[in-house]
């Protein structure tokens, strides 16, 4: 059976935010699923489930590309952005809060609050302060929401959700999925919306065999 659309995003990444930008309303067809660096303890958890976080993290060099390239990428779709700067930043807090907001049913509204927080205003939304205020924007309680990495089955949601970014061979955000087809990056949206608009699956490409090749066997795509 084939898989619905779903995309593993990460509010870390201006990429994620500007990709789900360019999908504006088609957006919510899809499931979404956090992926972020974890903590020890979701680390440790992740560790016991057989599982390993495949995203290396960016070099100085990438990181000041990553700058300049995004707010190019933000002028081209018409958004202003100001750039958050992250202190000691701990991810669990804007991913479990995120999945403690899908289970009041206000998933969308949450995600769009803490763009708009990290990406609009350039807040640190690591902090409780700021993920309390966005709760009240979207009208949820705000000590569930705010702690919910405290909560065992955010934990254990949360931690579901990297495994299932490890099953799926997930190395980048934003990861979009249709079934079998696999689009990395804001540059492959466009292929994405295709591949929902088909009515009828196609073919994987297989990868050519090549005997003796000379080239490596990273993934194809990679950074490294």
């Amino acid at each position: 059976m084939r898989r619905g659309p779903r995309v593993h995003f990460c509010f870390q990444s201006p990429y994620s935010w500007l990709a789900l930008q360019r999908l504006g309303a088609r957006a919510r067809e899809l499931e979404f699923v956090p992926f972020w660096s974890p903590d020890p303890e979701t680390d440790k958890a992740l560790t016991a489930r057989g599982a390993t976080f495949h995203y290396a993290q960016m070099s100085k060099a990438k990181h000041l590309y990553l700058l300049y390239d995004t707010k190019r990428e933000a002028a081209k779709l018409g958004v202003s952005m100001r750039w958050p700067v992250d202190v000691e930043p701990w991810w669990e807090l804007p991913h479990l809060a995120f999945l403690r907001a899908r289970e009041l049913g206000a998933a969308q509204e949450f995600y769009a609050e803490v763009c708009a927080a990290r990406w609009g205003r350039g807040e640190d939304i690591c902090t409780q302060d700021v993920i309390a205020g966005v709760a009240r924007r979207c009208g949820l309680p705000v000590d569930p929401v705010v702690q919910a990495a405290a909560d065992p089955e955010i934990r254990a949601a949360g931690v579901e959700c990297l495994y299932r970014a490890y099953e799926d061979d997930i190395f980048g955000i934003p990861y979009f999925r249709m079934g079998r087809h696999r689009f990395w990056g804001l540059d492959r949206v466009d292929g994405f919306l295709a591949e929902m608009d088909a009515r009828e699956p196609a073919a994987p490409v297989e990868p050519p065999v090549l005997a003796g090749s000379p080239y490596d066997t990273d993934t194809s795509g990679g950074c490294g």
